[in-house]
């Protein structure tokens, strides 16, 4: 009878995320919190914690990315990306996924990979390049930086339960250089996922239909139906409207550009205090008294510098607050944390509600050591928390006799966290591209990071226990 309920329940979870992606947008959070609400009320479960830190995070840095760009400040990183990456358009589905493995190693949490997404987009697109390639890579490669980081929740939980004679050091010799060769193999596979954007069906109906803006230069790329759909498109929408705005001048248009370059500076300014401040936690405060005293969270850290970050943009660049409220970044980021609350909610509720899924999986792990691998991938998914899956499995392994080496190796199986569409920056990656290529499916666990997922998992494992055979 308890498998039942049980098995009811995952069909509550899975019903829910199947309705959520039917419907888009802030929908998916909706239907998971509908969700939450029939396990909690229809089968009297504990609610799960809400997953209110990374809910303001998002809001955080999608506010001060919202007021770069109202700014001028994406256009002059997008200009500065592109000349890089001009000479060679796919080089940015192999820059971007290091790019965000280090921001992530250095601030210790993926969190700050939200502050890339709008550039990487950016970028991709107004060089005619299929965002979903650099956006889903560079997105599931952000959760590898978790074990190669010291200074992650996950990297702190794993080290408390590790012997003492097997070091960070011995640790990071295997999951650096593991982590950087699934970062670029996942890169060169992600190169080939999908059709080129100008060969796009539904792209091109998106264009045709004048649903999504066209860069000029991507423009002249498509077929001529195309661009004659669009046009036409265009010419409708604009019937009836009056230009009464002059061309901006020769000094308009430098003076923009230096104000976007300011704004770009002062955020990457606080993106680089985060990752001092996640490197070396000396310099945070110490927050709490007696055993609770200990370094401000990095999630403080990090809400904070973002919203003091937006503050410095506004006046600096003499920007009105509604303007911010304007920019497409800051409707998608809503979108992304709505999704998140609802769908990360009931997936703890459900998981929280069973523990009996966690033991199965470890009595499996003590009898099938290899399989830890698995195990850390799927309740990594299932919880989407990767400290709280090395807090369950690591000690099973441990206790089986395993080596600290292949336990490590195995370890950044934790990017399975994106097993699930329950992750905002899956979400906001999502949202974000107004080209339709980055997307879910109406099949929970088949989405834009499925590939490049498990393209990574088995590199990453693959690599590390090959370094582990040795150094154990």
């Amino acid at each position: 009878m308890d498998n039942f309920v049980v098995a009811l329940e995952g069909l509550v979870v899975l019903a829910a995320i199947f309705l959520g992606v039917r419907m888009g947008g802030i929908g998916l959070g909706l239907w998971g919190v509908a969700g939450t609400a029939v396990l909690v009320f229809g089968f009297q479960m504990d609610p799960g914690t809400p997953p209110v830190d990374a809910f303001f995070i998002i809001i955080a840095v999608i506010t001060a990315s919202s007021a770069m760009q109202a700014a001028g400040g994406i256009d002059w990183l997008v200009s500065i990306a592109s000349r890089i990456i001009r000479a060679n358009p796919k080089r940015i589905t192999l820059v971007a996924p290091l790019v965000s493995f280090v921001f992530t190693v250095g601030a210790g949490t993926s969190n700050i990979y939200f502050a890339l997404i709008p550039v990487i987009n950016e970028t991709a697109y107004r060089n005619g390049i299929r965002p979903e390639r650099p956006l889903a890579s560079s997105t599931v490669t952000s959760a590898l930086g978790i074990t190669a980081s010291p200074v992650s929740a996950a990297m702190a939980a794993y080290l408390t339960l590790l012997p003492d004679d097997f070091t960070l050091t011995d640790i990071l010799m295997i999951t650096i250089p593991a982590s950087i060769v699934a970062c670029i193999v996942t890169s060169l596979v992600q190169q080939r996922i999908g059709a080129e954007l100008k060969d796009d069906p539904e792209y091109l109906r998106l264009v045709a239909a004048g649903e999504v803006e066209v860069p000029e230069e991507v423009m002249a790329g498509l077929p001529a139906e195309t661009q004659s759909a669009a046009r036409a498109a265009a010419a409708r929408t604009s019937v009836g409207s009056v230009a009464t705005a002059e061309p901006p001048s020769a000094e308009e248009t430098a003076e923009a550009a230096a104000h976007g370059r300011t704004s770009a500076l002062i955020f990457l300014a606080g993106v680089a205090f985060i990752v001092i401040m996640g490197l070396f936690e000396d310099l945070r405060p110490t927050v709490g008294t007696g055993e609770d005293a200990g370094p401000l969270s990095m999630t403080v850290v990090i809400e904070l510098a973002m919203f003091t970050v937006a503050l410095i943009i506004l006046l600096v660049g003499k920007i009105a607050p509604a303007k911010v409220l304007e920019q497409p970044l800051l409707s998608a980021g809503i979108v992304a944390a709505i999704a998140l609350f609802g769908i990360a909610w009931m997936a703890d509720t459900f998981i929280a509600g069973n523990p009996q899924i966690i033991d199965w999986m470890g009595s499996v792990v003590k009898d099938h050591p290899l399989f830890l691998a698995v195990a850390l991938f799927l309740v990594c998914g299932l919880t989407t928390s990767q400290s709280a899956t090395t807090r369950t499995l690591v000690p099973i392994a441990l206790a089986a006799g395993m080596s600290p080496a292949i336990i490590t190796a195995m370890w950044p199986s934790l990017v399975g966290v994106w097993l699930f569409p329950a992750n905002g920056s899956q979400i906001a990656a999502v949202a974000i591209d107004k080209t339709g290529t980055t997307k879910l499916s109406q099949v929970p666990v088949w989405h834009s990071f499925t590939i490049p997922m498990l393209v990574s998992w088995v590199s990453v494992v693959a690599v590390g226990l090959a370094i582990a055979a040795v150094v154990k």
